[in-house]
């Protein structure tokens, strides 16, 4: 199993130009993405679960975590590597402990008291942000735009990986994984683009970059 973070790619169809998530998945896994999270805000439960169904079994032959946005039950369901969680979800012991110690537990934060206090709570890995102006999703001022210099200040107050998030782009990826960030985790970037495919290379030659750039 793949455990790099580096191209992580949101699933989200209203924002996929018309494609079907599916089709998305394949292009990015196609273009090497390294992660792929089942978000789908706007799908019932069933939806979700029958589109993860499908997504596990894609991933899975193409040795990609596959990891579940906040739904700990889910995740489960369909046998997922993961979970990712937000201040609003189950705490990460919980999910730790309902989904095994082999699971994927991500968490979002925006700060270093958060970072650390996930960090100690137990998860693998963290998803810091909103770095740059997002539109993909509604978040309290503190945690809107937090910058690089944000970033630099949880990789070095963590020792887990850390993934930027939040209006990342094939222009600023570079910049936030130069800061210390060990990827970039992008919805529109990869899923409106005109060839998904083609912006995941490029998302990962800029991840590529950055890492030369430290």
């Amino acid at each position: 199993m793949n455990s790099e973070y580096g191209t992580y790619l949101v699933t989200q169809a209203d924002r996929s130009a018309g494609r079907s998530t599916p089709e998305v998945v394949e292009a990015a896994i196609t273009g090497g993405v390294d992660a792929i999270q089942l978000r789908e805000k706007d799908t019932t439960a069933r939806e979700r679960y029958d589109l993860g169904r499908e997504m596990r079994e894609r991933t899975a032959e193409a040795g990609i975590p596959l990891i579940v946005n906040d739904r700990v039950d889910l995740a489960a369901a369909i046998d997922a590597d993961g979970v990712h969680l937000g201040d609003d979800d189950l705490p990460v012991s919980v999910a730790q402990e309902l989904l095994g110690v082999e699971a994927l537990i991500g968490r979002s934060v925006s700060t270093v008291a958060g970072a650390r206090e996930a960090e100690a709570a137990g998860a693998d890995y963290l998803g810091v942000g909103a770095v740059f102006a997002t539109r993909s999703k509604d978040v309290a001022d503190e945690q809107a735009e937090i910058g690089i210099e944000a970033v630099r200040e949880v990789v070095n107050a963590v020792s887990i990986p850390i993934v930027a998030i939040g209006g990342v782009s094939t222009a600023n990826a570079a910049d936030a994984v130069a800061a210390g960030a060990d990827g970039v985790a992008v919805i529109s970037a990869i899923t409106a683009a005109e060839d998904p495919e083609k912006a995941t290379r490029e998302l990962t030659g800029a991840v590529a970059e950055g890492r030369e750039r430290r």
